[in-house]
């Protein structure tokens, strides 16, 4: 199956590099997205919107020959993404996967506060991050990452998500990867209403497995998330 790869914020496609090879091993023929305002740190994201970034991802599914069902998986911020996305090509979608991330409901924002003036969000300092999100990162690969980040386009941490009247989304098969927020902490907050999962509750046929680490597994243990996305796109 063709599998479309949808970074989280300040990374570019590469970001999936060790993850490609075990999903092609298995057979599948992924895609990893790079998404407008992420080319790199020269990049113009005054104008980027967030609009542009759900408008790349259907423009990725819509690459794919024919009408082949393709896989979205989305890493933190681009689960809002691939959610957007089959809310506007639910036909082409056989899977959504969510990696320590999930679905943003109508006009949900990362950071509705960011300030407006804000062009270039840049990759804050560790010590500003949670010590459970960096599980898995030491210090050289937090080298290589700070190496690695682009600003993100401040549009699309502010703008909020705009879904379409077709409930064909909520059907679609879904899969969250758990890293830093266990799913038993999950299904806990879903039973309590917990707005954090009032989307992801929504939803009438999903699963959550589990894979400890920090918030980003395609670092801490790629190996194990191309695995567990592979076992996820063969169900």
């Amino acid at each position: 199956m063709d599998i479309i790869l949808v970074p989280g914020f300040w990374l570019d496609g590469s970001a999936w590099d060790d993850v490609v090879p075990v999903l092609a091993a298995a057979g599948h023929t992924p895609h990893a997205v790079t998404l407008p305002g992420l080319e790199s740190v020269d990049a113009d994201r005054s104008g980027i919107r967030l609009a542009d970034h759900v408008d790349t991802v259907v423009a990725a599914i819509d690459a794919v020959p024919g009408d082949a069902p393709v896989a979205l998986v989305g890493h933190s911020a681009g689960g809002g993404l691939v959610y957007a996305a089959s809310d506007r090509s639910p036909d082409r979608v056989a899977r959504v996967v969510y990696v320590d991330s999930g679905p943003f409901a109508e006009g949900q924002a990362v950071n509705a506060d960011l300030p407006a003036d804000v062009v270039d969000h840049e990759l804050p300092a560790w010590s500003e991050f949670e010590e459970q999100d960096l599980v898995g990162l030491d210090d050289e690969v937090r080298a290589r990452f700070r190496d690695r980040a682009v600003p993100q386009p401040g549009g699309t941490v502010r703008e909020g998500h705009h879904l379409g009247d077709d409930a064909r989304r909520l059907d679609v098969p879904t899969t969250v990867i758990a890293c830093e927020m266990p799913g038993e902490v999950l299904r806990g907050l879903m039973a309590e209403g917990h707005p954090f999962v009032a989307e992801l509750a929504r939803l009438h046929d999903y699963e959550i497995v589990d894979l400890p680490t920090g918030h980003w597994p395609m670092f801490s243990r790629p190996a194990d998330l191309g695995t567990a996305i592979v076992a996820a796109v063969d169900r």
